[in-house]
């Protein structure tokens, strides 16, 4: 084959047939659709178990939540009612203390 154009059409039709035969092996039309795989089956059922655990300590945690909240706020209530308490107490007219000379003097002779 001395002819360039029939060299470039025998290595067109080469590569055609390469890439068509990669296809239809890639394709797998012979394969028969086989059991699923266990590690997959146990990976499905442990995500399943992963995402009703993961519900239940949600609903835990969002009640510790709200009973926590409630303590809070009671709490600060009480502080607040301590701090009104201190306030009122330091307001009142402290006690002064006065060192005065006694009233009568006695002399000895």
């Amino acid at each position: 084959m001395t002819s360039h154009v029939g060299r470039l059409y025998a290595l067109a039709i080469a590569i055609l047939v390469f890439f068509l035969t990669w296809t239809a092996v890639a394709a797998r039309p012979w394969a028969t659709t086989a059991q699923a795989d266990p590690r997959l089956t146990a990976l499905a059922a442990r995500e399943q178990r992963v995402r009703t655990e993961s519900a239940a300590v949600s609903r835990i945690v969002h009640q510790r939540w709200a009973v926590y909240q409630r303590q809070l706020k009671s709490r600060q209530v009480q502080i607040a009612a301590a701090n009104r308490a201190q306030v009122l107490a330091a307001a009142a007219p402290s006690v002064r203390v006065v060192t005065l000379p006694p009233l009568t003097i006695t002399r000895t002779s």
